[in-house]
């Protein structure tokens, strides 16, 4: 099935229901900050956890709105899926002058693309190719802690260097992923970064510190997730808040499965 394709319903229905559940027990074998960072939804549901006896999801389906960046903030409404096997689509509407932009960007099955068109009718930005592809792997790594079962598997590996950080390290969508999430002492999630490959100065393709800013947390269907963040480049630095950042989004609901 060719990516261009695909519908967001047919991703989502495509996504294979798992029978296994999660067991506190096994975590057990991780570095203890992990434990702490999984275990915090053990005792309640909270940000970016999954509650013990949750099923293990293979995909999950988000609503949200928020605002994006083209010159000027922007508001937006969207519907994603993230499919831990297949990739994800993000398909939105926003808003520039009262005229709606439509459209959708991607990855599926190791390919790339983005689509928008103003009215729905006449294209104002599309894109394919290998920068994309790589770019959009990147947004799908750190996109993973809406599907918190994703770090479940058993091809994730984590490090701990100190007790407010973890790495996870794995492979998706044909890209080595490098996750460096921060955590408070109760093990929520306060933010997560990765070299992406992008062009945020309209250069090169480059890899450049791609992040998000945790500003709340909520529970859907025995998981806690991030439900207001704040994205963009040139994370860490003073460049973020200047440059960036381009992405606040609000999520609305989740459901997985």
């Amino acid at each position: 099935m060719r990516t261009k394709q695909l519908s967001l319903d047919a991703l989502w229905k495509s996504a294979v229901s798992q029978k296994c559940v999660f067991n506190p027990d096994d975590v057990a074998h991780l570095p203890e900050a992990v434990r702490r960072y999984l275990k915090h939804a053990m005792a309640e549901p909270l940000l970016q956890k999954i509650a013990p006896r949750t099923a293990i999801a293979s995909a999950v389906r988000l609503k949200m709105h928020g605002e994006i960046k083209l010159k000027n903030w922007i508001p937006f409404t969207a519907e994603q899926v993230v499919c831990c096997d297949r990739g994800f689509i993000w398909s939105a509407t926003a808003w520039m002058n009262r005229l709606p932009i439509v459209g959708s960007d991607r990855i599926i099955d190791g390919v790339g693309a983005m689509q928008w068109k103003l009215l729905g009718l006449f294209p104002v930005m599309t894109g394919t190719g290998a920068d994309i592809t790589r770019s959009a792997a990147g947004r799908f790594h750190i996109e993973l802690m809406l599907l918190p079962s994703a770090f479940c598997r058993g091809d994730v590996t984590w490090s701990s260097p100190e007790p407010s950080h973890l790495q996870a390290s794995f492979m998706a969508q044909g890209e080595q992923a490098k996750l460096d999430l921060s955590i408070d002492q109760a093990g929520r999630l306060k933010t997560a970064k990765l070299p992406r490959w992008g062009n945020p100065e309209g250069a090169e393709h480059h890899y450049v510190d791609f992040g998000a800013i945790v500003e709340e947390e909520g529970a859907f269907c025995g998981y806690t997730i991030p439900t207001r963040l704040r994205v963009g480049w040139h994370f860490g630095t003073e460049r973020f808040e200047s440059e960036g950042e381009f992405f606040r989004a609000t999520i609305d609901d989740a459901i997985y499965r």
